[in-house]
């Protein structure tokens, strides 16, 4: 039997945490919450997800600080990070690309899209 895949997901407003972890779940993955940046690093560190749905705009450190932690650690670095955001400026995509993002999904979501669109990335 395959290994069910965790899913991290970095988010502050219970209603989209509440929104995710119910189409991920119902979509057989393990969820993982983090309401704050510092919390997702350190969960991210300790239980090595399969891939982390990021939200830009948290309470403690930025969504740019915690992609760039997570990239300089050796045991996260190679994990697929993928931005949430209702951030939608130009070049705001190309620039969490860089940042090291491995995808981008704006908010708010699409729930008949939403995994596809994740398991396009990962």
């Amino acid at each position: 039997m395959p290994k069910t895949k965790r899913a991290l997901v970095i988010e502050d407003n219970d209603n989209n945490m509440e929104l995710i972890s119910f189409i991920l779940s119902a979509s057989g993955y393990e969820v993982l919450k983090a309401e704050n940046g510092l919390a997702g690093v350190l969960l991210a560190r300790d239980q090595l997800p399969d891939f982390i749905l990021l939200d830009i705009q948290l309470p403690d450190i930025s969504g740019d600080d915690v992609i760039a932690r997570i990239r300089a650690d050796e045991k996260t670095k190679v994990i697929p990070v993928i931005a949430m955001t209702s951030y939608s400026m130009t070049g705001d995509r190309e620039r969490l690309l860089q940042a090291g993002c491995d995808g981008y999904i704006e908010k708010p979501i699409n729930p008949s899209r939403v995994v596809e669109q994740i398991e396009s990335v990962i």
